[in-house]
């Protein structure tokens, strides 16, 4: 009796310490996804031709600080402040939770700061009065949520500070190539998607189903690299076939 009830109190042991350990594992993978980084994956093609659907993102969170938006999980708690708090730098992509459903993440890039004049005229982006440096860069393929194509103009966009990024124009006279002047409120970020007139974004109010002006709390973390990529569009094609969706040549690369 003595060695049975000794035998089933080591294994009891054993289950507890692998439980442990396990508990442990988890919790630095929360820890880690909560403070340090987390992967995302780009479902849409607004931010073509920079991101393109299918990308694997990861999203750094240190760089703006944290706050109820960076819970690697949506929880309905009361929205905070930001501790350890930074404001993102002009050109910058980031992941923020969208205000129609916090449950939701969008990605986009940083046009206008606090404080920041914006204006679209004709397509261009113009701050504080100065506008953004556009220059022809041939021809992209742009991939719409369904899967097909369309030919769209490239441009490299330089924006005043510097960060120069490619983007995408489908149309002239797009509906939303012009908006009048508007000022970022504080504690507000002015983002735009690359592939411009793919894009509901701060040149789209929340309830028409765009993000607005999207607040600096909101903020999950800035996306620093893509770590894999693989076309959803090839589920289409027969099984056989679907290794042929990653796209090795992005794997591991820096996002600008």
């Amino acid at each position: 009796m003595t060695t049975e009830t000794e035998s089933r109190s080591a294994t009891a042991r054993r289950w507890g310490s692998q439980l442990t350990q396990l508990a442990a594992v988890v919790a630095i993978v929360l820890v880690g996804k909560g403070a340090v980084a987390e992967p995302f994956y780009v479902p849409s093609g607004s931010m073509e031709p920079t991101l393109l659907i299918g990308d694997a993102l990861l999203a750094s969170k240190y760089p703006y600080g944290y706050s109820t938006a960076s819970l690697p999980i949506h929880v309905a708690v009361p929205e905070s402040g930001r501790v350890f708090g930074a404001t993102p730098h002009r050109g910058d992509v980031v992941v923020f939770r969208w205000a129609g459903d916090r449950s939701q993440v969008w990605v986009k890039r940083v046009v206008g700061l606090p404080g920041d004049r914006v204006q679209i005229d004709g397509g261009r982006v113009f701050i504080n009065g100065e506008a953004a440096k556009v220059t022809p860069d041939g021809v992209g393929r742009a991939e719409d949520d369904n899967g097909s194509y369309e030919t769209a103009a490239r441009y490299i966009e330089t924006l005043p500070g510097g960060v120069a990024h490619p983007i995408f124009k489908l149309y002239d006279n797009a509906r939303l190539d012009n908006m009048p002047e508007v000022t970022v409120p504080a504690g507000h970020l002015f983002v735009m998607g690359d592939n411009r007139d793919n894009s509901a974004d701060s040149r789209v109010p929340v309830r028409d189903g765009g993000v607005g002006m999207v607040p600096i709390d909101d903020l999950v973390g800035r996306v620093d690299a893509i770590v894999g990529s693989w076309n959803p569009g090839v589920r289409r094609q027969p099984v056989s076939d679907w290794l042929s969706g990653f796209r090795v040549a992005r794997f591991f690369t820096k996002v600008h």
